[in-house]
């Protein structure tokens, strides 16, 4: 019996004429009898109470423990990667592609998704169960989140694409903050990498918002290493052997030299002739260098080489070349078209060229 019935049998009943009446105090006979049936009530579901409480309880305590555990666990994991991270050629110059800083962001990401879908899951199953100790029937619960996940994949399926396609391009390393990368829709520095969103700085300054889902692919410009490639353009009748020289000398100059030493990682190459025309001659020259610094170096390679091929007296061409008439020697009338014969209407052309006209017939 429930405190409510027990309450509503202890009041009295309403008069059940329609004349309204004075209202009944209830005398101190009633007042014990109203408390001692409550205090039966009580007393009979007191370990009804009891036994909901210790299981809410037992459920919290269990659910906090298993979250701090599943938390704890999941941040030693992500800590013991970055430790077990390896060079990815196993040289220095694959170690620089898993700086500190770098690792240092991909883990945090990592760590917050694994640590967020951790905690749904726990917090949600138990706020269930404690549902289902008060004995509140879940199934229609359960059908309208249903229901409403439906609808909300349906609205929010782009939010989705993006979101999952962040979580795979940060557990793949795909790329991080300060690659230079092109997504095809946008290219340029990245700044910062979301689970929606990828924030890029473009060559002018303008920043790019690109939603992950949109990335159809990935050319990472910053990974391993880049090529500086440089075309010098000679006359066909020039020495060879004086400009691998000269090219040589330019190298090695350059390579001892500060901050280039660390920007190459690798010789400067003269790799010999790239295409040989008739009135030109185009010999490459290539160099490894640090990822994201090839234009750098080739902008310098070019000047070191235009300044030695001036001091060896080696000429640079290129392009076509312009021919200037003398104005004076022009022929003031070759842009004048010649007279035709058909100016003239009584020329014997122009008669030939005339439609014949049938004579009209003269009227009886």
């Amino acid at each position: 019996m429930s405190l409510s019935a027990v309450l509503l049998a202890a009041s009295p009943s309403p008069s059940p004429s329609g004349t309204p009446t004075a209202p009944v105090v209830p005398s101190l006979q009633d007042a014990q009898e109203s408390a001692t049936n409550a205090a039966s009530w009580v007393q009979q579901n007191w370990s009804t109470w009891l036994a909901i409480g210790l299981r809410v309880l037992l459920i919290l305590v269990i659910a906090a423990v298993l979250r701090a555990a599943v938390r704890r666990a999941i941040t030693k994991l992500i800590d013991r990667m970055n430790r077990s991270v390896n060079p990815v050629d196993g040289s220095a110059l694959g170690g620089l592609l898993v700086n500190v800083e770098r690792r240092r962001q991909r883990s945090q990401a990592i760590g917050s998704v694994l640590r967020s879908v951790a905690s749904f899951l726990i917090l949600g199953t138990a706020a269930l169960m404690i549902l289902s100790a008060f004995e509140i029937n879940l199934a229609p619960l359960l059908a309208s989140a249903g229901v409403a996940g439906v609808a909300i994949g349906f609205g929010a399926r782009n939010l989705v694409t993006d979101f999952l396609s962040g979580v795979f391009m940060i557990l793949e390393d795909q790329y991080g903050v300060g690659d230079t990368i092109d997504a095809g829709v946008a290219s340029g520095e990245v700044i910062e990498v979301g689970l929606r969103v990828t924030k890029l700085r473009g060559d002018n300054g303008e920043i790019w918002y690109v939603r992950n889902g949109e990335v159809k692919r990935i050319g990472n410009l910053s990974q391993g290493w880049a090529t500086a490639g440089v075309d010098v353009t000679v006359r066909p009748n020039e020495d060879l052997d004086k400009v691998r020289r000269t090219l040589n000398e330019v190298s090695e100059k350059m390579s001892k030299e500060e901050p280039w030493n660390e920007l190459l990682w690798g010789p400067i190459e003269v790799l010999g002739l790239d295409s040989v025309l008739l009135d030109s001659m185009v010999v490459r020259v290539s160099a490894k260098t640090m990822p994201g610094k090839a234009l750098t170096v080739e902008r310098e390679l070019r000047w070191r080489i235009k300044r030695a091929f001036d001091a060896a007296d080696i000429p640079i061409v290129g392009g076509a070349a312009v021919l200037v008439q003398d104005e004076a020697a022009a022929d003031a009338t070759a842009a004048v078209a010649a007279p035709s014969v058909y100016a003239n209407t009584t020329s014997p052309q122009a008669e030939a060229a005339s439609p014949i006209v049938q004579p009209r017939p003269t009227p009886k």
